[in-house]
């Protein structure tokens, strides 16, 4: 076993320890993510769903099917070696009165060091509210519609382009609770999916 697979396994076993994770860990749920050390996209959620605690696929729900349709990618190359997928939270959280809960803050130690395992990410692809304020400090600071609308002007496009590695490029959740407000701003669609979808095809190994 290399060094990099023997530091991956040391923290998911440190990730299944945990007191906080026992329970997850005795109904038998591992951590749930997707690691490939040659991946150049990296894609940060807020933590798996129920569907996909069930699966333990990442994305294996509507929300990913929607996700990969932004993309521009088939569910080959989603799964494959060019895309791995660390979320915030590496569990399902529970449910709240509002959806699903947000993601334990004190598993973002083990987001971070799971993310330094990955050398070659070029692009990082922030799902939703918790990913970006973990990224993004100055972007957090606006609302996601401000946020998301910077993305779509011209000027700010090609100035990503040229910026140097990894490039975050921030999404609202594919969810389909979100339908809703990706129709009332039709920019999100003709402007912002174009440039991720160009960003993502010239970094598809």
């Amino acid at each position: 076993m290399n060094k990099q697979n023997s530091a991956l396994q040391q923290i998911i076993a440190e990730i299944e320890h945990l007191p906080e994770n026992q329970s997850y860990t005795e109904r038998g749920i591992p951590p749930i993510f997707q690691f490939h050390k040659e991946a150049k996209i990296l894609l940060v959620g807020q933590a798996p769903g129920r569907k996909v605690e069930e699966s333990g696929i990442p994305f294996h729900d509507l929300s990913g099917k929607r996700l990969m349709e932004w993309m521009g990618i088939s569910e080959e190359i989603f799964y494959g070696t060019s895309i791995a997928i660390v979320p915030m939270d590496l569990y399902y959280p529970g449910k709240g009165k509002g959806g699903d809960l947000p993601p334990r803050s004190f598993m973002r130690k083990y987001h971070d060091e799971l993310v330094a395992l990955l050398p070659k990410i070029e692009l990082r692809i922030l799902i939703g509210k918790y990913a970006i304020s973990h990224y993004d400090k100055k972007g957090a600071k606006l609302s996601l519609k401000e946020l998301l609308y910077s993305y779509s002007i011209e000027d700010e496009a090609s100035s990503l382009e040229s910026c140097s590695s990894p490039i975050d490029f921030p999404l609202v959740h594919p969810s389909p609770l979100n339908y809703g407000w990706i129709k009332k701003n039709p920019w999100f669609m003709e402007k912002n999916i174009p440039l991720l979808q160009r960003l993502v095809k010239e970094r598809i190994n």
